[in-house]
């Protein structure tokens, strides 16, 4: 898990897949050994509303695309948060601490 960002509205973490090395200690001996698809996504909290939205698939591909705009174009924070904004019509889960 890495946080990519943080402000007074919003926090954006980038989630990524636990792995786990087949040749680990960790790894289940009786489980057969079967390729499992990698995935991460990214977890956007609108701290105005105390609500969050997961990312994943498509979506989380389609916001990694605007993370690489952003490392290129290096946006104002405001540019930041109107494209945050955007996603907050998605976020239906109240934020819990876990």
């Amino acid at each position: 898990m890495h946080m990519l960002y943080d402000s007074d509205s919003f926090v954006v973490v980038h989630m990524l897949p636990d792995a786990v090395d087949a040749g680990s200690p960790a790894a289940d001996d009786a489980a057969p050994s079967v390729p499992q698809l990698a995935r991460h996504g990214f977890e956007i909290v609108d701290k105005r509303s105390g609500k969050e939205v997961y990312l994943d698939g498509s979506w989380a591909e389609m916001f990694q695309q605007q993370i690489l705009a952003w490392q290129r174009d290096a946006p104002t924070q405001e540019e930041v948060e109107d494209t945050l904004d955007r996603y907050t019509g998605l976020a239906q889960n109240p934020v819990v601490i876990h």
